[in-house]
């Protein structure tokens, strides 16, 4: 059976994009993180599959995403918790291996790491891997030292290790994960066309995840990804493939755009990826725009409202589209 026809048979897990990002984006500084665990408690009581947080140091201010994690999981039970993405290269394996440790031993194993490379795109975005110390020509080989190493930190390994930017001598970390492994999801992306990209979700990853495809791009990135992953000797089949939407729910097509369009500026600087966010409107079209990535070979579809009503818009999600997706008997 098609990867596509398994997963709209069986329906996408659902996941919730937590806002991070939307918290600081107000006026004034938040006075605490009640809006944010808030939706994640909504999420769990949905019966939504995961909560994720996003990360970025500078460039796009928000709570650091492992601790934010750590107080989400003391808030729920039963959700995984996701990085959506995790910009490995910015930290050291060590610290981030201790880190993603202790939000395991805290969650009883639910976390799920999503990393990406990350960009340099914009004189913000260079600037951050600068403010971190980290040249950004060499995020992409520091990257996959990263994995490399946190992921056999993690996995309760001694590590030596002596690569390009990481020097290590018999180093063991703890907490390690209560399970031995903590998943990691790869980000990569058709519409980038590079194919080292889908090699690190092959060689490094437990999936991969795609933020910017269309649903027939999007199913030529699992193609590739499970024929790497089959070259270097894994098992395709056991890859979770995720794919992160973003979305305005309103009834008024023109309203929902209007509001869409100012958050995702205020977001990024700027809206890149225009048209292929979306989409923004009915809460019917974001139900059929989750089953055609589900029918494109997504496992796991992650929701982003852009909205500046992010309770509101989870609400609508709940009411609306949770029963479109997964049918309402």
């Amino acid at each position: 059976m098609f990867k596509g026809e398994e997963a709209i048979q069986r329906k996408p897990r659902l996941g919730m994009l937590l806002p991070t990002r939307a918290l600081l984006m107000g006026n004034g500084r938040p006075a605490d993180m009640e809006p944010v665990l808030e939706i994640a408690r909504m999420a769990e009581e949905a019966g939504l599959d995961s909560v994720w947080v996003g990360d970025s140091l500078t460039a796009k201010p928000r709570p650091e995403p492992l601790t934010a994690l750590a107080a989400v999981a003391a808030r729920t039970s039963r959700v995984r918790l996701g990085t959506a993405v995790l910009l490995a290269a910015l930290r050291h394996p060590v610290s981030l291996a201790q880190a993603a440790g202790t939000v395991e031993l805290i969650s009883g194993g639910r976390l799920v790491l999503a990393v990406g490379v990350g960009g340099a795109f914009n004189e913000a975005q260079r600037r951050e891997w600068w403010n971190a110390g980290v040249d950004p020509a060499t995020r992409a080989s520091r990257f996959e030292e990263v994995v490399s190493v946190a992921r056999r930190l993690l996995a309760g390994e001694t590590v030596t290790h002596h690569g390009r930017h990481f020097h290590l001598e018999g180093v063991s970390v703890e907490p390690a994960s209560p399970r031995g492994a903590v998943p990691v999801l790869v980000a990569c992306h058709w519409r980038a066309n590079v194919d080292r990209q889908f090699r690190r979700a092959a060689e490094f990853g437990d999936g991969y995840m795609s933020i910017s495809d269309h649903p027939h791009e999007y199913v030529k990135v699992g193609e590739r990804v499970r024929d790497l992953s089959a070259e270097l000797g894994r098992d395709p089949a056991g890859m979770e493939a995720a794919f992160y939407v973003t979305v305005n729910l309103n009834d008024d097509e023109a309203v929902a755009a209007e509001e869409a369009d100012r958050f995702l500026h205020g977001y990024y600087g700027i809206n890149i990826w225009d048209e292929r966010w979306g989409p923004y409107g009915p809460p019917e079209l974001a139900a059929d725009r989750i089953r055609a990535y589900a029918d494109a070979g997504a496992d796991t579809v992650i929701v982003r409202f852009a909205s500046f009503d992010q309770p509101g818009q989870m609400r609508v999600f709940i009411e609306r589209v949770v029963p479109e997706v997964y049918g309402r008997g």
